[in-house]
């Protein structure tokens, strides 16, 4: 493997724009998150809420859905509900014109999750990105794929075997570089808990299995590598240390803080989306795609923090039109929420949230289905964890009591949430607690089609 040169999270910052204390509103690039295969937006929320909390203006930071965010089995063959990486890098060139226009700016600044790095290496090599992008930041980009196996799924996008990966880390330069030149980049990942960085194909369904692939997969000759011990796969972009590493190498100084100021009134808004094609790609997230699930009814209701009961009437209602927007909602920062989503075709599903502390566009809702393993569930509980997994050795985690997530292994950070099938059908308090967050719902009757999301926003 190419040898990529890397350095420990806190080296100093070797590529700045500027000292933000001297930069004015409109002098802040605009920055594009670039979210990963099968995921959306919203998992980019607490990222946006960090730059916001210092100095970086709500106006110039940018999240986008792209439509179908699951990648092909086979690059070069379509399939329905899956985009390739053509029409991936066609999305972003878009948006990023979209976002040059309405901004002013000559320049944005890029800033990608997993797939979300291999679109926008794409678009900079090959989609005249270049002129258009100045400093590109890739968290858990699979940057030389997730296996390099002899005839397994080897036109597939996360293939080291893909023509697309084969072009795309082609030496360029004299030094040989895998990044395009007169674009600055930074690459973060875990030292060796990163399920896609994996030496052992155990969490590509192959375990016993050599992938091929390094613990250092997602480096990148010519880049800054930053390793950040111990985060998981989507950790390496949605933490507290890969937040402080991206503004570091933006701005040339550690940001004042991680943490995510409050603001005295929020305004949440989102897209409500369906499941669609169910994936069975290893490589796949949590969701399927993002199209608005037109005609869903959305029902918010201020819950008690400590049981998940409801009080009082109903903060919010809306049936979800063509854009798919379920807001603006006016929240209570101090407020704990019930989501209650009704929609044909799945489980009435009522998702349990923290309090926001800040306001958001990027709120988006999609409701499950019950599946054919529940169907001796008097209730289902889904404990999920969107912009991390679940690792039974780092984490202090419970779930209705027990230490042990149902689904979730012992050893490594893979699975991003836990089913809990309950008993007994008496509606009662499920707690779901993660490294300090906690939420209350309540169980409701899986014989009348519906299911219980506790949904973790740390």
């Amino acid at each position: 493997m190419t040898q990529r040169r890397t350095l420990l999270l806190g080296a100093p910052a070797l590529l700045a724009l500027t000292a933000c204390s001297t930069m004015t509103p409109t002098s802040y690039p605009p920055i594009v998150f670039v979210h990963g295969n099968g995921d959306s937006a919203a998992l980019w929320q607490t990222t946006v809420w960090r730059f916001e909390s210092n100095g970086w203006p709500r106006e110039r930071l940018f999240a986008f859905d792209q439509p179908m965010p699951l990648a092909r089995d086979d690059d070069t063959v379509a399939q329905p509900g899956r985009s390739s990486t053509a029409e991936s890098m066609a999305f972003l060139a878009g948006r990023v014109d979209a976002v040059l226009r309405q901004t002013g700016a000559t320049q944005v600044v890029l800033i990608g999750n997993s797939r979300g790095g291999n679109t926008i290496r794409n678009y900079v090599q090959n989609g005249g990105g270049a002129a258009k992008v100045s400093h590109v930041v890739l968290g858990g980009n699979p940057a030389h794929g997730i296996w390099n196996l002899p005839g397994y799924l080897e036109q597939n996008e996360f293939s080291a075997r893909s023509s697309f990966l084969t072009q795309l880390n082609a030496p360029q330069g004299a030094n040989g570089d895998e990044v395009t030149p007169g674009v600055r980049w930074l690459t973060l990942r875990s030292d060796n808990n990163d399920k896609y960085a994996q030496p052992d194909g155990v969490w590509i369904g192959k375990p016993g299995t050599p992938t091929g692939i390094g613990f250092d997969g997602p480096a990148l000759r010519g880049a800054r590598n930053v390793v950040l011990p111990r985060v998981d796969h989507r950790e390496t972009s949605f933490s507290p240390a890969a937040f402080a590493a991206s503004w570091e190498f933006l701005t040339g100084s550690a940001p004042r803080s991680t943490a995510i100021s409050a603001e005295s009134s929020v305004r949440l808004d989102g897209r409500l989306t369906g499941l669609g094609l169910v994936s069975t790609d290893p490589a796949s997230g949590s969701f399927a795609n993002n199209q608005a699930l037109v005609g869903a009814q959305l029902v918010v209701y201020a819950v008690d923090p400590a049981t998940g009961n409801r009080i009082g009437a109903p903060a919010w209602r809306k049936t979800i039109g063509p854009d798919g927007r379920w807001g603006p909602f006016a929240a209570d920062p101090r407020l704990f929420y019930e989501f209650e989503i009704t929609a044909p075709g799945y489980a009435t599903t009522h998702v349990y949230r923290s309090p926001f502390p800040r306001s958001s566009e990027i709120v988006n809702l999609r409701p499950e289905r019950l599946l054919p393993a529940d169907r001796d569930a008097k209730a289902v509980v889904v404990f999920t964890r969107p912009r991390g997994y679940f690792d039974a050795q780092r984490d202090t985690m419970r779930l209705d009591g027990q230490a042990q997530l149902p689904g979730v292994p012992p050893r490594g950070s893979g699975v991003a949430s836990a089913r809990l099938k309950v008993g007994t059908e008496a509606q009662r308090s499920v707690v779901g607690e993660f490294n300090g967050e906690r939420i209350a719902g309540l169980t409701w009757p899986a014989a009348q089609g519906h299911l219980s999301v506790l949904e973790l926003t740390y």
